[in-house]
């Protein structure tokens, strides 16, 4: 199915602070927020649940207090059946009909994968232990994931994925949109029905979004990368600039079809909120 014919989706995810200071920025950033309308908040947890309690946390006081669905993630690696069975019972306790499901890394120091070793096998659990209740959202990399042997390879991992019963997936963030296209074409090559949702990251600070471009395998193209250089240490001119370069991305995924746009606002509500502006995507204040 084209993209364009799902429901549109605006989505914000968050990381759980390590601290109540973070954690009051964090809900002031969501109240911010909700100026766009989002469908859904998320919130990631961290290498074999090692942020969990702060991940329930966040994700009870959205659930609670936004009006807006809460979509915690949940990875595998380092766990057990046991222990992911009793993280889907509490939240289907909350009321939580959402989730983020990822394969996650496996934390410093641990050799050995668990239980589960793959995502879809974490999807296909997920279904049998809940059947319908969870709406499953899985990770899709149109630039291909850092650990993948070939595209191919990457591409039949996610087939995988949706095969097990994920019901939509939210990108790596990129900034080249034909990335975006040319996988969303060779996903309906094969078969694949499901809206697959752009994952924007905000640019905010250079040094940082190169850090982590290069852990995560995104490319940043040259010509911003060049331009990004250039403006040294002036962080008013690189906001600016990249809210030029996003919001301009953005407008040419929603015009080429994409069914809406997931954001990653590190915790801060203002350059998410810069590029929707730009979008007309914002209530007034």
């Amino acid at each position: 199915m084209p993209q364009s014919n799902w429901p549109q989706i605006f989505s914000c995810e968050f990381f759980p602070p390590n601290t109540d200071e973070g954690m009051r920025k964090l809900f002031a950033a969501r109240e911010e927020l909700m100026r766009m309308r989002p469908t859904f908040f998320s919130v990631t947890y961290g290498a074999g649940g090692s942020t969990r309690e702060r991940t329930f946390q966040a994700i009870e006081a959205i659930q609670a207090y936004s009006g807006v669905d809460a979509a915690p993630h949940l990875t595998c690696v380092a766990s057990t059946r046991a222990g992911i069975r009793e993280i889907l019972d509490h939240y289907r306790a909350q009321g939580i009909h959402r989730l983020v499901a990822l394969r996650g890394d496996l934390p410093s120091g641990m050799r050995e994968f668990g239980e589960f070793r793959y995502a879809n096998e974490l999807v296909a659990f997920i279904r049998a232990e809940t059947s319908d209740y969870f709406h499953i959202e899985v990770a899709a990399y149109p630039e291909f994931h850092p650990q993948a042997p070939s595209a191919e390879r990457d591409l039949l991992n996610f087939k995988r994925k949706v095969e097990a019963g994920a019901d939509s997936a939210i990108t790596q963030y990129f900034y080249n949109p034909d990335s975006y296209f040319r996988f969303v074409d060779d996903c309906e090559k094969l078969g694949l029905d499901l809206p697959i949702v752009p994952g924007i990251m905000p640019i905010t600070n250079f040094t940082q979004l190169a850090r982590f471009s290069d852990n995560c395998g995104a490319e940043i193209p040259r010509w911003i990368r060049k331009r990004l250089e250039g403006f040294g240490d002036d962080r008013d001119a690189i906001r600016a600039y990249g809210v030029e370069v996003v919001a301009d991305l953005c407008r040419r995924l929603l015009a080429g079809g994409a069914p809406g746009l997931h954001f990653y606002t590190m915790n801060q509500a203002g350059p998410t909120l810069a590029v929707c502006e730009r979008l007309g995507l914002t209530t007034s204040a």
